[in-house]
């Protein structure tokens, strides 16, 4: 089995989300701007090898909110009956992609390799079969930090990356959140003005 790895930019007071996420702010008020436009899109050929790892695995784990906006049954909002992601027809993952949800939905086949598999039963369920279909490659928790959270506390992340931005959101969803205390040994890092990259191993 591959390592399972995560992801995440993050304020310098922890937040991996600003607050009131929506159809128009997906991470929250200032998300967008503050954690991710200065490296990921302003910078973008500084950060090249750290983006590329975010969608470099052989299966994904993913929390509702961060596939979409849809609150409830899907089928509760007209506007989100048809929701596909918010990546348009080819989303960057190339790789099955588990969706952890309270509400049962068919599997969403996308361009690119994409397929959206929808999991009721928890994050362990979601990252056994991730896992199985990855074969040796890595699977990445992808967020939002609610579904990073729950993994965390279940030890099942082996490797985590933070890239932490020289800013505060104040608010929002916070990283470690409802997770009990942590030993991480620091495995590489790399310092920029707008960013610092850390990647950790999680012991148990």
């Amino acid at each position: 089995m591959g390592t399972v790895t995560c992801g995440m930019a993050v304020s310098l007071d922890g937040y991996a989300a600003g607050p009131d996420q929506s159809l128009e702010s997906p991470i929250g008020v200032d998300g967008v701007e503050k954690l991710m436009k200065p490296w990921m899109f302003d910078e973008a050929g500084q950060h090249d090898a750290e983006i590329a790892s975010l969608t470099d695995a052989g299966a994904y784990v993913m929390g509702r909110n961060m596939y979409g906006p849809v609150r409830g049954g899907w089928e509760d909002d007209d506007r989100f009956r048809d929701w596909r992601g918010w990546w348009g027809d080819e989303p960057p993952y190339h790789a099955p992609v588990f969706v952890l949800t309270h509400h049962p939905h068919d599997s969403i086949e996308m361009e690119g390799g994409t397929t959206f598999h929808f999991v009721t039963d928890g994050v362990e369920a979601a990252l056994a079969r991730a896992q199985e279909v990855a074969g040796e490659r890595p699977v990445e928790v992808s967020g939002g930090a609610s579904t990073v959270n729950q993994a965390l506390a279940a030890g099942l992340i082996d490797e985590l990356a933070l890239h932490v931005v020289p800013r505060t959101l104040g608010a929002g969803e916070r990283l470690f959140e409802g997770v009990e205390p942590l030993e991480l040994q620091l495995l590489d890092s790399r310092v920029t003005p707008s960013v610092t990259h850390l990647r950790y191993r999680v012991l148990r």
